[in-house]
């Protein structure tokens, strides 16, 4: 809501200024036409015999300008393109707090683990040639093990922007054992990019002897797959005309280049995304109404200090909900460590707290909020999701 304000504001001022100019325009354009006048006068003038008094005829464009006015026209949108342009920073000023330091706390960091998220995000940008301080010989080899494998992958998507698959297929059948786990097809996609690419070249029976070596393995599995493929071999050099033009689409390559990127970011354990980029991201969104919440807080700053969660709701997207999350139906409140979800013996769940409030501590047994069944405290489990 915060930034439709803002627009609104930068919209009004915008506005202001293109009024502000137009008519600023419409006044130059009404001095410069009356000057063209005197100017044409006086030149014609030169070229009849009759003479035009200079002064008269300067005298009469000095009173047609004051008539003009220029600046009685140009005062009343000026001021208003002002006032527009001085109401716009106290509205940045009030959605967009420059401190932050009200709303984080200072905490130790774990220095080493710090410079891996930001060596990891520039290796996935392929900016290598970069070093944070580092002290201990351990880190130097930990740092220099993560670059070879992120530059291996850089590389292999590098070969791939120029339709070069060799460097990913060796890369998948090395690893294929790893990916087969994975439940990843990574390895027939790569073959049947090459199979493509070997068609449209028009080389029929060099794409029926690739899908004999390479695609045929696959058959058991992906037989539909495959037998699409085949039937490209009937338009061979001419399948952008075909039913499966589709299949020419550089769409399949991104497709592809993001799988292999994110099998080969899981091999290494590392994340798809940046992890750099999704804190950063995440912040923005939770910033501020953390900061509204300090504003309130603002007297209470070590109790804010020392609380073990959120004093408030902060709604993320769902790009950065990586756990589940529990609120108790009795409490109303999230589970946390010290208050895990309960699973009970009629398969319904609350928190832990609230087991041992109805439970009276644990001496008797209580009924389900959810149905009729009798609970026992000490048959309850913890559930972990």
């Amino acid at each position: 809501m915060e930034l439709t304000t803002i627009k609104d504001a930068f919209d009004r001022v915008a506005k202001k200024q293109k009024l502000s100019s137009s008519k600023a325009q419409e006044v130059i354009d009404q001095i410069d036409q009356e000057i063209q006048k005197t100017l044409q006068k006086i030149q014609s003038s030169n070229d009849c015999e009759s003479q035009v008094d200079y002064k008269s005829a300067l005298a009469e464009l000095k009173v047609k300008l004051k008539d003009i006015a220029p600046l009685s026209q140009l005062e009343s949108t000026q001021k208003e393109l002002n006032g527009a342009l001085s109401k716009y920073p106290k509205h940045l000023e009030k959605f967009f707090n420059p401190d932050i330091s009200k709303a984080y706390r200072n905490i130790d960091f774990d220095t080493h683990t710090v410079n891996e998220i930001i060596g990891s995000h520039f290796y996935r940008q392929g900016l290598f040639n970069w070093r944070l301080f580092r002290t201990e010989a351990k880190e130097l080899e930990s740092e220099a093990a993560v670059k070879s494998q992120f530059q291996e992958m850089f590389q292999i998507v590098e070969a791939m922007k120029h339709r070069n698959l060799e460097p990913a297929l060796n890369w998948a059948m090395t690893n294929s054992d790893k990916l087969k786990p994975n439940g990843s097809d990574l390895l027939l996609k790569l073959h049947s990019l090459q199979f493509v690419e070997i068609l449209q070249k028009g080389n029929r029976d060099g794409a029926l002897q690739y899908a004999r070596t390479y695609l045929a393995p696959f058959a058991s599995d992906h037989m539909a797959e495959i037998q699409k493929l085949m039937v490209c071999l009937l338009w061979t050099g001419r399948l952008h005309r075909s039913p499966y033009s589709h299949l020419l689409s550089p769409a399949n390559w991104d497709k592809v280049t993001g799988e292999l990127t994110r099998q080969f970011c899981n091999l290494l354990g590392q994340s798809y995304e940046s992890p750099l980029s999704v804190t950063i991201a995440a912040g923005i969104q939770g910033l501020p109404p953390l900061l509204k919440f300090m504003n309130v807080m603002a007297g209470k700053r070590q109790e804010w200090q020392s609380m073990k969660q959120l004093p408030v709701p902060v709604e993320l997207d769902r790009e950065f909900q990586f756990h589940s999350i529990f609120v108790c139906p009795v409490s109303k409140e999230q589970s946390t460590e010290e208050n895990p979800p309960m699973l009970m013996s009629c398969g319904h769940v609350l928190c832990k707290q609230s087991i041992t409030k109805m439970s009276k501590n644990g001496t008797k047994s209580f009924k389900c909020p959810y149905c009729p069944s009798d609970v026992d405290s000490a048959q309850c489990r913890p559930l972990v999701f």
